[in-house]
């Protein structure tokens, strides 16, 4: 009798072997997740408005909103992995613990971007300081901010840490065969920290695009789902470096480009 082989299931997703069904299951579920938090995001800011630094909010404050940030931002490009995270931990586990390990697992991934949120606030506030000492000082700050997210692009950080993201299976499943009952958010912590080294210098640009930038903050978060998901998103994100060097040339020249760096009142060339 001749041997038969079986042909390896092609990816839908780089990295991920999972049905298109459970993909659009996937990202619906999250996508309910996502959309009550942009219109919080949006509703708030409304309420905040556009100025440098933190516009305000006590650290605490300033955590919960970067939390509701994250989930409206980066959930849909985490949709196949948390999916695939749940179709590895579901053997001899019931339904309803398959849901709970999985809400830890993308617990796991926005207590990571929490992290980054402290050195963000950080940044923001002293950034605040600077900008209302020396209001002429945003345009240099922006221009900063421009340059060294072009250069992350470009890093080797950068390429590391995007390749993770585009193909997570095998360490998932490593992960997967771990035992204790924080793994989930563990598993979770530790894809969110590749996460983090391959996107913060795309986030550094809320500093001069401002932090409540809502239409940023979507234009950031469709580049972050394509970088992930799309074949071309390796070139994809040499290309939003190049821009980002572009805009940081323009920066000291173009106000507008500096939203988040805008004080109330006179323009910075009038300064």
């Amino acid at each position: 009798m001749p041997h038969l082989r079986l042909a390896p299931p092609v990816p839908t997703r780089p990295g991920v072997l999972l049905p298109r069904r459970d993909l659009a299951f996937g990202w619906g579920l999250l996508m309910l997740i996502a959309a009550p938090a942009w219109l919080l995001t949006a509703a708030q800011s409304r309420d905040m408005g556009a100025g440098p630094g933190t516009m305000g909010p006590a650290l605490p404050l300033f955590l919960l909103l970067w939390v509701v940030m994250m989930a409206a931002m980066m959930l849909p490009s985490l949709a196949p992995v948390a999916l695939t995270w749940a179709q590895a931990i579901r053997r001899g586990t019931s339904g309803p613990v398959q849901v709970l390990r999985t809400a830890g697992f993308v617990g796991g991934y926005l207590l990571a971007w929490t992290g980054f949120g402290l050195l963000a606030y950080e940044a923001l506030a002293a950034t605040g300081h600077v900008v209302d000492d020396h209001p002429g000082a945003g345009r240099w700050i922006g221009a900063g901010a421009f340059l060294l997210a072009g250069l992350q692009q470009f890093g080797p950080l950068k390429r590391v840490c995007l390749r993770h993201c585009r193909n997570p299976m095998s360490q998932l499943l490593r992960r997967a065969r771990f035992r204790g009952q924080a793994n989930d958010l563990r598993a979770g912590a530790h894809h969110g920290l590749y996460c983090v080294g391959c996107c913060w210098g795309l986030m550094i640009v809320l500093i001069p695009l401002g932090f409540m930038n809502v239409a940023a903050m979507a234009g950031l978060a469709v580049v972050i789902f394509l970088e992930k998901l799309w074949r071309g998103g390796p070139w994809l994100s040499r290309a939003v470096g190049v821009v980002c060097l572009v805009l940081a040339v323009l920066a000291p020249f173009q106000d507008w480009l500096l939203p988040g760096l805008r004080m109330s009142g006179p323009s910075m060339d009038g300064m």
